[in-house]
């Protein structure tokens, strides 16, 4: 597949990102090295602590008699053990039809010792993959992080050197640990400004989609698909029980069925959320899809059938599409069927996506490519007005939809604005094809803190 700018806007785009990006470069992170060399050994003790209960457990000497020596960071030993000597059911399988040993797959074992191996991982890679990167790429307590336009097959921007954009965020402790790490400079802030669901936004551009838009604008499409997915008459996203459905809904539904997956595949993952789900009167999502005959529960209280759940979720797939968002569906077919005739897609942003591409990506890279066009045009004019008006402040980082800024403290009520300024209402100026609201959340650390330390979220500013 290939990128082509095809209007002179676009190769503007891109040639003033990678300046606005090699500034951002230039500036740096401030690393705490004292901090890292500290936090490996503390992990080094943690990973020795959890490689040793594992092997003096009765499941660690079960595998040492059945495999000899145990190498608990060797997979292929790992699924030997668990599939064919322990027989184990793999919640997944491999392409190959062997039982699978990713994260995902090993904690619905829900082994203890399985659990302690996979905490092991973790800690493995915090230590070896991150801390080591920024002892490995500092320069007198800085890191440099390239940040590169012309890699990614969605048209997102890409790092290296070290990898920034891979930094943990769904595992809170390990993003605390590496965060912890990264300073701003001495009497400065942190301040992140990032688009808010503005991938949707420009699904919402492309398609034009009304239920969309609306949805988008002023609904909560989470709730809505966790009311019908989980059969409920009412839901609210600020009892803990309940939002976990929401959050199901939205990571095992909404999100993989914009992004191509179907129903089988949605239905497994909202069954695993709903191991964690209760109603507000504290009874079990689980026991709660049993009594409306949708899964069939063991005495444990597990899923033992679920296809009239599978059946369940198929229905919603169909009305997702074909009902609710049929104007994004029509979209989609003639997108399809426009690449098929010509071989390649037209962006807004003046770009064409041309090469051998599934329905799949064609469907969404205008929306992945266009929200990332739209961040990388904020980092630009962020970048021009730090400039011309000599702020001591400075952009550090792209991460995704979020901007970081190492901010001066006296210039902070300043920045702000001007950056929410030119998110919502310069960049929209400038496109006049982005016919939605934009909106930005920012978000800023004390004076002197680490990237790991709490948020304060700005809403005055």
């Amino acid at each position: 597949m290939k990128l082509q700018p095809r209007t002179k806007d676009a190769y503007r785009l891109f040639h003033e990102g990678i300046l606005a990006f090699a500034r951002a470069e230039q500036a740096g992170i401030r690393v705490d090295l004292p901090y890292c060399e500290e936090k490996k050994a503390e992990l080094t003790t943690r990973i020795k602590d959890l490689e040793s209960q594992v092997l003096n457990s009765k499941f660690g000497r079960h595998w040492a008699h059945s495999s000899g020596k145990v190498n608990l960071r060797s997979n292929y030993q790992l699924a030997h053990f668990l599939y064919d000597v322990k027989k184990f059911s793999p919640a997944k399988t491999t392409a190959s039809g062997k039982g699978s040993v990713d994260d995902e797959a090993l904690s619905a074992l829900r082994i203890p010792e399985v659990d302690k191996i996979l905490e092991m991982r973790k800690l493995l890679k915090v230590r070896d993959t991150y801390l080591d990167a920024f002892l490995r790429e500092q320069v007198r307590g800085v890191i440099h992080p390239f940040f590169n336009l012309h890699l990614v097959r969605t048209f997102r921007s890409s790092s290296d050197s070290p990898n920034f954009q891979n930094i943990p965020k769904r595992d809170k402790e390990s993003m605390k640990i590496c965060r912890r790490a990264l300073y701003p400079r001495q009497g400065h802030r942190f301040v992140a400004m990032d688009f808010s669901g503005i991938e949707v936004r420009m699904a919402c551009v492309y398609t034009q989609d009304e239920r969309l838009i609306h949805d988008t604008l002023h609904g909560d499409m989470h709730r809505d698909m966790a009311k019908e997915l989980y059969c409920l008459d009412q839901l609210d996203k600020h009892i803990s029980g309940e939002a976990v459905m929401r959050q199901g809904a939205k990571n095992g539904f909404v999100f993989p069925q914009f992004y191509g997956d179907y129903y089988g595949n949605c239905a497994n993952s909202l069954l695993k959320w709903a191991e964690r789900a209760q109603l507000r009167d504290g009874t079990p999502c689980l026991v709660h899809l049993h009594d409306q005959g949708l899964v069939l529960l063991d005495g444990a209280g597990k899923v033992k059938a679920a296809s009239k759940f599978y059946d369940h979720v198929q229905q919603i797939e169909d009305s997702f599409w074909n009902e609710r968002y049929r104007t994004y569906t029509k979209w989609k077919d003639q997108t399809w069927e426009d690449y098929q005739k010509n071989g390649y897609i037209d962006m807004y942003t003046g770009f064409r996506c041309g090469g051998v591409m599934n329905k799949k990506d064609v469907t969404n890279y205008p929306f992945q490519g266009t929200a990332f066009h739209c961040l990388l045009w904020t980092f630009i004019e962020i970048d021009r007005r730090m400039r011309e008006e000599h702020w001591d402040s400075r952009p550090v980082s792209q991460i995704h939809d979020e901007v970081t800024l190492d901010t001066a403290p006296e210039e902070f009520a300043h920045v702000v604005p001007t950056i929410r300024d030119i998110a919502c209402k310069a960049l929209p100026e400038a496109w006049e094809w982005i016919n939605v609201p934009l909106e930005v959340e920012v978000e800023a650390t004390e004076v002197n803190a680490s990237w790991g330390a709490d948020k304060e979220f700005l809403t005055e500013i």
